[in-house]
C-alpha cells in the first residue's frame, strides 16, 4: 500500500537516530497533504512540502487554537505545552499579539545578542574546564549541550540557576507526548505556575536587570504592558523554550558535524564557516520532534486538497527543510550553503522569538569547542545514538564524546 493511502502513526519512527523517516521523501512526492494518528489516537493532516508548510504557517486562518473542542489532541492526557489553557493566555493573534512580541523581542534582538557573546563563552568555557577535568569520555548533552542555555535563559529572566533541575522536569512535563500521565503533568504544571508567580512577586518587590523586571515595569495593560498572568506565563514558556530546543540542538549539532570526520575537519581549518555550518545543521536536523500543530475553525485549502472546518494539520519543518524544490541537493550537509532560508524556527508573525538566542549559543558553542577541544570525537558509532522519545522535541539521550 503507497503512502497516500495509509493512516501513519505520527511522530514516525526513523531508522538511524540522525537519519529522517524514510516516509518523508515518499509524501513529498506523492502525498504532501496525508492522514497520521497521534499519540492520542485522534487523527490529523501531516504537511511535508516546503511551500506548503510556509504557507500554512504564514496564514492566519490556521490558527493555534488546539483547545478547540474538536481539535486533535496531540497526547492521550490532553495538557502538554500546545493542548493547555496556560497557552492560550499569550494573545494569539492580531495587536495583542504584536504588542506582546513587540515587549518581548526588545530582549532577543541582534544587538543584546551581540552584547551577550562574551558572557556565553565564558560559560562555555567554564563548562569545557569540567568536562575535560572529569575525563574523557564524557557526555556532551549533561555536561554542555543542557546546561548552556539554561544557565543564559536564567541570567535573562533572572532566576536562580540552582532551580535548574526542576525547570528541567517541569519543562518535560509540558512537552510531554506519552511519557507522563494526566495527574502528574498537572501537578508538575501547577508547581510550576506557583513558581513562577512567587519569583514574579519577588521582582515587583525588588526590581533587577532582567526581562521580567522590565515586563513588570511597563506596568499593567492600561499603560501598554501585561497582565500578571501574561507575565507568569511568558517566564514559563521562554524558561521551557529557552533550554529544551537548543540544549537537545547543541548535542545533535555536535553529533552531525563528527558523524563525518572531514565536517569537523573543515571547520577546523576554516572557522569563518561556523555561522553558516551551524544554519546547515538546523536545517538538516531530522530528528527536530513533533513539529508544529495548528487548527482550521474555517474551510481551506492546501497542497490542491479542501480541508473541511475543525481539521488539526501538523508542519514537519524538517521534512520541508529537506525538499529538493526549495534546496539544491537537499540530503547532503553543506557547511558553505549560503542562502539558506530553513524553516527550523517556523516563518511568519509566529516564526519564533528566540531564534537570535539560539542561532548565538549554538555559534558560540562550536566556536569554543573548536579552539578547546579539536581532537573531538563520538566515543560510539553514530548507529548507537539513542533519540529522545516521547516529548515534543527531538534529541539524543547522550553525546558520548573523547578528545
Amino acid at each position: 500500500m503507497s503512502v497516500n493511502e495509509q493512516v501513519l502513526s505520527y511522530p514516525i519512527p526513523a531508522e538511524a537516530p540522525l537519519e529522517p523517516p524514510a516516509e518523508w521523501a515518499e509524501l513529498r512526492g506523492g502525498c504532501p497533504v496525508a492522514h497520521v494518528k497521534l499519540p492520542s489516537g485522534d487523527a490529523a493532516r501531516l504537511i511535508t512540502r516546503y511551500e506548503d508548510v510556509k504557507q500554512v504557517l504564514a496564514d492566519p486562518r490556521f490558527t493555534r487554537q488546539l483547545t478547540a473542542p474538536d481539535a486533535a489532541r496531540l497526547s492521550a492526557d490532553g495538557g502538554g505545552v500546545f493542548n493547555s489553557d496556560v497557552a492560550q493566555i499569550i494573545p494569539d493573534s492580531g495587536d495583542g499579539h504584536l504588542h506582546w512580541r513587540r515587549l518581548v523581542g526588545k530582549w532577543f534582538t541582534a544587538k543584546r545578542m551581540a552584547a551577550m557573546r562574551p558572557r556565553m563563552a565564558e560559560i562555555a568555557d567554564s563548562l569545557i574546564d569540567d568536562l575535560v577535568e572529569r575525563g574523557a569520555p564524557g557526555d556532551l548533552r549533561a555536561g554542555l549541550g543542557f546546561p548552556l542555555p539554561v544557565y543564559v535563559i536564567c541570567d535573562m529572566l533572572g532566576v536562580p540557576a540552582e532551580d535548574r533541575e526542576r525547570f528541567s522536569y517541569w519543562s518535560d512535563t509540558l512537552l510531554n507526548l506519552t511519557r507522563y500521565g494526566k495527574e502528574e503533568i498537572e501537578a508538575a504544571q501547577a508547581e510550576f505556575f506557583q513558581y513562577m508567580s512567587d519569583l514574579i512577586a519577588a521582582k515587583r518587590a525588588e526590581p533587577g536587570d532582567d526581562l521580567l523586571s522590565e515586563l513588570l515595569a511597563a506596568g499593567g495593560p492600561d499603560e501598554g504592558g501585561l497582565e500578571d498572568l501574561q507575565i507568569i506565563v511568558t517566564g514559563m514558556a521562554l524558561l521551557v523554550a529557552g533550554h529544551e530546543t537548543t540544549a537537545n540542538m547543541i548535542g545533535k549539532m555536535v553529533s552531525m558535524l563528527l558523524a563525518d570526520r572531514a565536517r569537523w575537519e573543515a571547520l577546523l581549518a576554516d572557522p569563518s564557516l561556523v555561522r553558516t555550518a551551524v544554519e546547515e545543521t538546523l536545517r538538516l536536523d531530522a530528528n527536530s520532534g513533533f513539529g508544529l500543530p495548528r487548527y482550521l475553525p474555517v474551510e481551506a485549502e492546501i497542497g490542491g486538497e479542501t480541508l473541511p472546518k475543525g481539521t488539526t494539520v501538523i508542519c514537519s519543518m524538517a521534512a520541508a527543510n529537506r525538499d529538493e524544490s526549495a534546496f539544491e541537493d537537499a540530503a547532503s550537509m553543506d557547511l558553505t550553503r549560503s542562502p539558506n532560508p530553513h524553516l527550523a524556527f517556523g516563518a511568519g508573525a509566529h516564526s519564533c522569538l528566540g531564534q537570535s538566542l539560539a542561532r548565538t549559543e549554538l555559534q558560540v558553542v562550536l566556536e569554543v569547542l573548536l579552539r578547546r577541544l579539536p581532537t573531538l570525537e563520538l566515543a560510539v558509532p553514530v548507529a548507537e545514538l539513542e533519540r529522545v522519545e516521547g516529548l515534543a522535541v527531538g534529541g539524543l539521550r547522550t553525546v558520548p564524546v573523547r578528545w
